[in-house]
């Protein structure tokens, strides 16, 4: 079996996992976060949104933010923006990297931005050609990529065309997304064939989520698909609001940890993930669901003759 000899993690705990908390942590507390997220190596993170404060009013601080952090060397930051304002926004805030979100299922894309999959694509279109002449770099995420919860399974040629338009547009990267972790890895492997038959791989993320517990096998089929970017949310922040209750974004310490026992190279530090993962705990005020850190806090919690007696 061939693995990707690397892999590069997009940290998104700040914006997608905070974006819909209860109660959202306060400025210092996410520029704490955040500078924790650098100490522990994460080569790309996503700080917040330049989204409209009343929509979603965790991000209206975005700006505070990106002031208040201390941006290491060999990190990129970026946030997510929906159209030209955003994008101003960002590049007001000092930004040379910038997301777009865009839907592969007509439902969830009217629903979620009030616009189509074909009119969406001409408002990318006119982000992606501002941000180039600024400068700038344009990720894209496609959503639904593997099920819309209005319309149910997505063809993976659509996923494929729509991949394929939006690279053509000239985003760096397209981030495939699960957005109600239904996807598993035989899924995985039929969706990356029809990319794979469009646009190199190389140009591929993978976001997935933990909902129904593939999160990480459908990692290990990316990976052996040739898929060497995956996206990930620290303590596996952000729950899924088509599941309540339900687990959200892959935990960034357990892949870390499954890519560590694969001798893939991440240059991520498992432990300052932890570290990470224990600041903002108490901010959100809820238990975090990735499986590696309550594993590593109730060893932790211990004794010494109980890990004796084990």
């Amino acid at each position: 079996m061939t693995l990707p000899p690397r892999v590069t993690i997009v940290e998104v705990g700040p914006r997608d996992g905070l974006q819909n908390v209860p109660l959202a942590p306060g400025t210092a507390a996410k520029v704490g976060f955040i500078d924790r997220l650098s100490d522990a190596g994460l080569p790309v993170i996503e700080v917040g949104a330049f989204v409209n404060p009343r929509r979603v009013p965790a991000m209206s601080d975005s700006e505070a933010v990106v002031h208040g952090i201390t941006q290491r060397a060999g990190t990129r930051y970026t946030a997510l923006v929906p159209n030209l304002r955003g994008l101003a926004r960002a590049a007001g805030a000092g930004l040379r990297e910038v997301s777009v979100f865009g839907a592969a299922s007509e439902s969830f894309s009217r629903r979620n931005i009030n616009q189509g999959v074909a009119e969406s694509l001409v408002g990318f279109r006119a982000v992606i050609q501002a941000a180039s002449v600024s400068g700038i770099r344009v990720r894209a995420y496609l959503s639904t990529a593997f099920g819309c919860p209005y319309e149910g399974d997505v063809l993976p040629d659509r996923v494929a065309v729509l991949t394929d338009a939006l690279l053509q547009m000239g985003v760096f990267e397209v981030a495939i997304s699960d957005t109600i972790g239904v996807a598993h890895p035989g899924q995985v492997w039929r969706v990356l064939d029809a990319v794979a038959a469009r646009v190199p791989l190389e140009r591929v993320a993978l976001h997935f989520h933990d909902t129904r517990g593939m999160g990480l096998a459908n990692v290990l089929a990316g990976l052996q698909a040739g898929v060497a970017t995956f996206d990930a949310s620290c303590g596996g922040l952000g729950g899924c609001p088509y599941a309540p209750g339900a687990s959200g974004n892959l935990a960034t310490e357990d892949l870390v940890h499954m890519l560590d026992g694969l001798d893939i190279e991440t240059g991520v530090s498992l432990r300052g993930v932890i570290e990470a993962s224990t600041f903002i705990a108490p901010h959100v005020r809820g238990d975090l669901p990735s499986r590696y850190l309550k594993a590593a806090q109730a060893a932790a919690m211990r004794t010494p003759r109980d890990r004796h007696d084990a």
